[in-house]
């Protein structure tokens, strides 16, 4: 189906998943008629996805089983068949398949890469479809709700110059997570600029009710903020040292110090442990100051000093594997 608009024939889609249901079904849909061409990459789905993508019009390509995946080399390669397809794409508007797109995003990206050609990437406001479903769904809402203007890096869903991602040779597709910030660091150090758009972009579909699954997906966070510091830490950009350090400090140093200095001090140095509920207490005030609700505030506060276990533990599990020489596997929680 041709685009609705002359304009958005020079943008095209890759939308990668695997058995997302109808999740994909509404993911593309949401695409149908807005973009040139859509490229739909399948992951081994076992629910029929990729008949369903053609179904509705989408080129499907399905990855080689016999090399491990990654959404960063299924991006990849969906863009080289979008390229295959049409050549003179400018813009290509990458999308997990359990996000839907919002009507106008697509042409107010286009639009703002048109008005600035300084601009490789743009994204704007992802949110949770069943926000309220779960309270990991309520927290993983308040992490999409990034601020406005320059950035430094953008998620899964954004839109990109297609020329500028040719040049700094698209996504790393050896990484298991963090693919989308790391090739911004790479973007930035050719002197493009990335920009987060005050504009709705996509509704997505954690599908997330069980603390197991939020676990696994800050286990994964940690494993990406890990490697990405050890890929480019020494950069000037610094990239994800800060969070690095963080992760190593509230997750292993000050339970550390505080349980293994209990006996010397009599259990005073347990007071350290008062330092959790104190930085939670300011996450919640931060949030509540952004203009979201007491209820999405509270859980995420309590989720940030939490989470930091997790992610020494995926962040253990990334320098373990560096020293074995090995690579780890896929971190997934749904």
């Amino acid at each position: 189906m041709p685009p609705h608009d002359a304009r958005a024939r020079d943008v095209g889609c890759v939308a990668i998943g695997r058995n997302e249901g109808e999740r994909l079904v509404r993911c593309l849909r949401s695409l149908a008629g807005r973009v040139a061409h859509v490229v739909y990459v399948d992951s081994a789905s076992t629910d029929g996805s990729a008949a369903r993508a053609r179904e509705l019009g989408a080129d499907v390509v399905e990855l080689d089983l016999s090399i491990p995946f990654t959404a960063a080399r299924a991006r990849n390669e969906g863009f080289a068949r979008l390229r295959e397809i049409a050549p003179e794409l400018r813009y290509v508007q990458f999308v997990d398949g359990d996000c839907e797109v919002v009507e106008g995003w697509l042409e107010t990206a286009r639009a703002r890469l048109e008005q600035d050609r300084s601009l490789a990437v743009v994204c704007g406001r992802r949110r949770e479809r069943f926000k309220d479903a779960s309270v990991w769904n309520r927290i993983i809402d308040v992490e999409w709700d990034t601020p406005v203007g320059e950035a430094s890096a953008c998620g899964g869903d954004a839109m990109m110059r297609a020329s500028a991602f040719v040049e700094v040779g698209g996504f790393d597709g050896s990484l298991i997570a963090g693919e989308e910030p790391e090739l911004c660091v790479r973007l930035r150090r050719a002197g493009h600029r990335i920009e987060r758009l005050d504009a709705e972009m996509t509704l997505h579909d954690a599908a997330m009710t069980h603390v197991s699954q939020w676990w696994k997906r800050s286990v994964r966070a940690g494993h990406a903020f890990a490697e990405g510091a050890a890929l480019h830490g020494a950069s000037e950009q610094r990239h994800w040292v800060r969070e690095t350090r963080r992760i190593f400090f509230w997750g292993a140093v000050v339970p550390g110090v505080a349980i293994g200095a209990a006996v010397p001090t009599l259990g005073a140095s347990l007071a350290l442990l008062a330092a959790y509920p104190v930085s939670a207490s300011r996450i919640y005030r931060s949030t509540r100051a952004r203009g979201r609700s007491r209820a999405d505030a509270a859980a995420y506060a309590v989720s940030v000093p939490v989470g930091r276990f997790a992610e020494l533990q995926g962040a253990l599990k990334y320098h373990l594997g560096r020293v074995r020489g090995r690579r780890s596997g896929l971190i997934e929680y749904k």
